[in-house]
């Protein structure tokens, strides 16, 4: 039980990567915040961690909102008394668009989500956990954030800005007693990705599960000595398996 008595905020908590985070930190004794946009997933979410005998709020959150935010990390305090870990997950993506076909819309949107929303979060947090001597806060990169690629203009230039935004969270926090990290997964196989791949499914994509099992490892006390790094986890979609 490694987290045992530490509070969690997790965006985009309720499906995918950050459903597989949640339901790993529970089962560490980790008090749960859920937030997301969907209610009925938000529910499900908190339903399976209190059957399982955890602890989980939930709370419907637009991260690239700051009242929204600030209701979030409020509800957070009213309920749990502190945030120890956070864990800015939540993201959007786009299916495979030429630069120069690409609409300012969608461009904005998922700026808004992937790296603005990540700073609204740290933003509403980090005073907490400064406050309070410590904390951990983990961003959900991507493989993507480690090199443009066909199409994706507006998602990976936000993954890679993100790696970036950790570096100074964590170069920031660290006389506070907060570490910052970032996680880059390779392809994993999440409903997000599936929509985005046009509902196809690759046999070599990395599985949620795998994701947190390296969140939970950042999250707890034997990753002490680490802070402002970002640690790929490719699976088989790693760069270095092509060719062979």
């Amino acid at each position: 039980m490694q987290l045992d008595g530490q509070v969690a905020i997790i965006t985009g908590g309720s499906k995918g990567i950050g459903r597989a985070i949640a339901d790993a930190y529970a089962a560490e004794g980790c008090a749960m915040v859920i937030a997301a946009r969907t209610q009925g997933d938000i529910d499900a979410a908190v339903s399976a961690i209190t059957s399982a005998g955890g602890k989980a709020l939930g709370v419907r959150c637009d991260v690239s909102d700051e009242t929204s935010v600030a209701n979030l990390v409020d509800a957070t305090l009213a309920e749990f008394g502190k945030v120890d870990i956070l864990v800015n997950n939540a993201a959007a993506i786009h299916g495979p668009i030429p630069a120069v076909e690409l609409d300012l819309e969608t461009w904005r949107t998922v700026i808004d989500v992937n790296l603005t929303g990540a700073f609204i979060c740290a933003k509403a947090v980090l005073p907490h956990m400064y406050e309070q001597g410590s904390g951990k806060l983990i961003n959900i990169s991507s493989i993507g954030g480690r090199k443009g690629g066909w199409g994706r203009a507006a998602y990976r230039s936000t993954k890679a800005a993100l790696i970036s935004l950790t570096e100074t969270l964590a170069a920031e926090g660290k006389a506070h007693g907060v570490d910052v990290n970032c996680i880059c997964p390779g392809g994993t196989d999440t409903e997000m990705v599936r929509i985005a791949s046009g509902g196809s499914v690759n046999p070599d994509w990395v599985k949620a599960e795998e994701i947190a099992s390296v969140a939970l490892f950042l999250a707890g006390p034997g990753a002490s000595a680490i802070t402002g790094e970002s640690i790929d986890v490719f699976g088989k979609t790693n760069p270095l398996f092509r060719g062979r």
